[in-house]
Formats: structure tokens, sequence, C-alpha cells
């Protein structure tokens, strides 16, 4: 099967990548497409799905073309909550994607939670009410957009997150599906059942034929237009991609942990067959379903990781590329107590304050541009940190390890730091782009290429271990100063 791939489409907040991988599960090809953000007020974000659509096709053109090998199957692995309304017969989207970063709903999370809705919601879902999940974004597209719930309610539209869209359109309309990873981001979800839950849908005002039916994260969801690569495909795997990265970094066991470093920082904790819940500002999700069977993890969701080091680069012009960070942070011998709170969209877990916003503190005239660039790279280790706490104290073991991927992880510097920062070994992998192998394992399991999850766990392989080597002193002092500096940026304080 030397010549047989699978193909992995990892569709994320600001790119398009398509990625070829060996029967190893070795990456072979890979090809990337940056896409256009629109910001229409302040604390929006949206994506056009067409522009989604357009790259997908492309970069998956691109790299069976660059590779040559058999495909055997597809795996799908996405940007999670994004929302997507569409035509049923013609595929169009009735608006703009909503993406998971958009605050505008963030009033009626509110009033939600100030009429006492959320003790049931966080029963059912797992979740909160936050504007991060899809289902209020969904809820204002069929109250926002004109004619939108009147033909939403005569079973005219489709709703799907980003995977659900993308698997619509590569079957010619033929599946309108999603996995139970995904489902259970949407707010609409029941995770303890494995079903959409008519409590939220009522609470949303949310027609329920908008829906997409729910499947495994391994299964053969359908297959490929011919025209598209030359031949039906079937497509075997979706997953959002957080969970998509705890397949792919073979976090299998309970208690595995793995940390995921993109636009976002994501840290999943393998909790088994139990679903905790979580009383320190964690998330309660489905890691991922197979046979029927789920598994579930404690998330805590960052919202800025390595979009502060893009912000360096396309805001400030600060950095020419992100690798610059590693140099100008080692060049300092330490941050001259200046301190970064990344909180362009509000703040994620455990502090759930959608109103915060970003700031810089510590600043002298003696302040230079790397101690900028060093406490963006300090801020995510940092929020990592809090997670891990937060995690611990909802009664999680102390991780003896964290895997860790995404763009980030490629900086010695800040592995070094955040090993320091959680007092644990940071592992990184070999491949550290382990969403799309997550994706391309899933597919591969649908269509016969690997049996199960303990060949998945044999074919992960490690690049580097990075070890503790600060004082516990020094590491208090940081995360003091850390401390004071969220609660200048908070917007509101707990009591």
């Amino acid at each position: 099967m030397s010549d047989t791939i699978i193909l992995a489409i990892d569709q994320g907040t600001t790119s398009t990548r398509s990625m070829t991988f060996g029967t190893d599960g070795v990456p072979r090809h890979s090809e990337r497409h940056e896409f256009e953000q629109h910001y229409p007020n302040p604390g929006w974000v949206e994506h056009d799905a067409e522009d989604i659509w357009r790259d997908t096709v492309a970069t998956m053109k691109a790299v069976a073309e660059k590779d040559g090998g058999t495909i055997a199957g597809i795996g799908i692995t996405n940007q999670r909550e994004t929302v997507v309304v569409w035509d049923r017969k013609t595929g169009e989207p009735v608006h703009n994607a909503i993406v998971w970063q958009d605050r505008r709903t963030a009033k009626y999370c509110a009033q939600l939670e100030a009429d006492g809705c959320e003790p049931l919601v966080r029963e059912r879902t797992g979740l909160i009410l936050d504007p991060y999940f899809s289902g209020t974004k969904l809820k204002w597209i069929l109250d926002e957009v004109d004619g939108v719930r009147a033909r939403a309610e005569k079973g005219e539209l489709a709703f799907g997150t980003i995977d659900s869209f993308l698997l619509w359109r590569l079957t010619g309309g033929k599946v309108h599906a999603t996995d139970a990873s995904n489902a259970s981001r949407t707010l609409l979800f029941d995770i303890h059942k494995g079903a959409w839950d008519a409590d939220m849908l009522k609470m949303l005002d949310i027609p329920e034929s908008l829906l997409p039916e729910v499947k495994d994260n391994s299964t053969i969801f359908g297959e490929t237009t011919s025209d598209l690569l030359g031949k039906s495909i079937p497509i075997g795997g979706m997953a959002g991609d957080q969970q998509a990265a705890v397949v792919g970094q073979a976090c299998f066991a309970r208690g595995d942990a793995k940390s995921t470093y993109g636009t976002g920082c994501f840290v999943l904790l393998n909790t088994g067959d139990e679903a905790v819940t979580s009383k320190n500002g964690m998330l309660t999700t489905i890691a991922y379903q197979l046979d029927g069977k789920r598994t579930y993890a404690l998330e805590g969701s960052i919202f800025v990781a390595g979009a502060a080091v893009k912000w360096l680069r396309d805001g400030l012009g600060l950095i020419n590329r992100a690798a610059d960070t590693d140099d100008m942070a080692t060049k300092l011998d330490g941050n001259d107590g200046v301190y970064m709170v990344p909180a362009f969209v509000g703040l994620g877990a455990p502090h759930w304050d959608p109103d915060a916003r970003a700031s810089i503190t510590g600043l002298t005239f003696a302040a230079t541009g790397s101690h900028i660039a060093r406490a963006a790279l300090e801020s995510v280790a940092y929020q990592t940190a809090d997670l891990i706490d937060a995690m611990v104290a909802d009664g999680a073991r102390d991780a003896r390890q964290i895997r860790v991927d995404g763009g980030m992880a490629a900086n010695d510097w800040f592995c070094q730091f955040l090993a320091n920062m959680l007092d644990t070994e940071v592992a990184r992998p070999a491949n550290i782009e382990t969403t799309a192998a997550g994706a391309a394992f899933l597919a591969g399991m649908a269509v016969g290429v690997w049996n199960g999850i303990d060949e998945i766990s044999a074919a992960w392989k490690g690049e580097r271990t990075f070890t503790p080597d600060m004082t516990s002193d020094a590491r208090a002092g940081l995360k003091d100063g850390w401390q004071e500096a969220l609660s200048r940026t908070r917007s509101k304080i707990e009591a």
C-alpha cells in the first residue's frame, strides 16, 4: 500500500490547508492558502464561505497533483463554532460565515444568563453561555438577515459548522451531516444522549429542520463528486480541529493532555467515558466518538495565541515573520515587568469575560520591541498555566507531560518557557500539524488503512521534550506579575 495516501483538509481560521499522509502516518505534501478576514463592526469577525470553498478545492487539487498517490479517503478538520447557513437547492450561503471569535451576541448571552438559563445549558451541552459557541450566532442570522427565518421555517435552508458546509459541497449537496465533536460545540447538542436537544432549540428559537445528522468521527460520510479529483473518493473522517489534534497526538488514555497553538490555544484533557463537570471555568466536550461510544474531555479555550504574534507582524509591523520572536525573546534576560494580556476579542477560559480588551502593562522608556514580542509569547504560556491550574482544581491529575502542536510549538524559546510555567515536560511531536494528522487518521480507520487507535498510537513520534529548568520562586514571581496585569485588564472582577 506504499502508493496509498489519505488526503486531509485542515480548514482553519486564517487559512485552508490540504495535506497528504502515507500509510505510515507521515505527512508527504502540503498546500496552504490564506484568505481574507472581514471585520464589519468592532468585535465582529466574518468569513466568506465561498472563499473557503474555493481554497478547499484549489488546495485539494494542488496537493493531490503534487503527491501523485492513490487517495484512499479524505478527512476533514475545521475551525469550530463558525456558522454557515445555506440554501438547500443552490448551496449558496445566505450570509457570511460568523466566526467563532465573533462577539456580536454577547449581550444576548448575558440576558440568557440573567434569565437563569445557564445551569441547563451546562448540564445538557457541557458549555456556558458565551458568544463563542454556534447557537447564538445561528439565531442572529435567523433574526437579523432579511427573510432567513421564514425560509428556515419552510425547510429551505441548512445550517452547519464549516465541516458540514464542506461535506455538503464535496458531495454535491447529497449529504447534510456533521460529527459528534463539532455538534458538541453548538449549544444545541446533548453530549450525554448524543442528540440534538429540544430544550436548547426552544431556548434559541431554532427550527430543527436546519440541523445536520450527527455521526461518529470515523465513518463513511459520503463520496466526493468525481469532477473534483477525477473520481469519487470516500470522506471517512471529520472532527473539530481541537478534537482532531487529540487524535493526532494519540491522547487516547484518560489523563492524556494536549495543547494546540494556532490562532487560539486549546488545552484538552481526556476524561474517558466520564463527562466531568467543571467548577472552574472549563468546558466539558466530546473528544471523539468511535463505534457509537463517546469519549469526553475537559477543555480550556484561549481565544488569542498565535493571533497575537500575527498582530505583531501585521498590526504593528514589529516582526517580518513569526520566527523572529524566538530571537527577540532569547536576547533578553527577563521580561523587565512587561506583560501583554491579549484580550483582543475578550478572554476565554477560565475567565469568560467577553468585554475585556487587550493591554500591555509595565512599559518604561527602557522597553523595546523585543519586550513586546516576548510579552506576547509569555502571555500564551501564562494562559495555558491558568487552564491547567483550573483543571487540577476540578480534580484532574497533575499532568506529567503535555503534548504540544500548532505553529507556535515550533518556537523553542516558547516551548521551554511553557515547560517552566507548567512545571512539567512539554513534548513536541515530529509532526506539529496534528490537526490534519488527526483528520487523516480518522479517515484512514474508516477506509481500512489503520485498524484502530492502537495503530495510531504506534505512529506517533516525538521530536523533542522540554524539561523545566526554572526555580519555583522565579515561576511564582512571573505568575504574580501576570495576575496583576490580568486584574488590570478585566472588565469585571469575580467576587
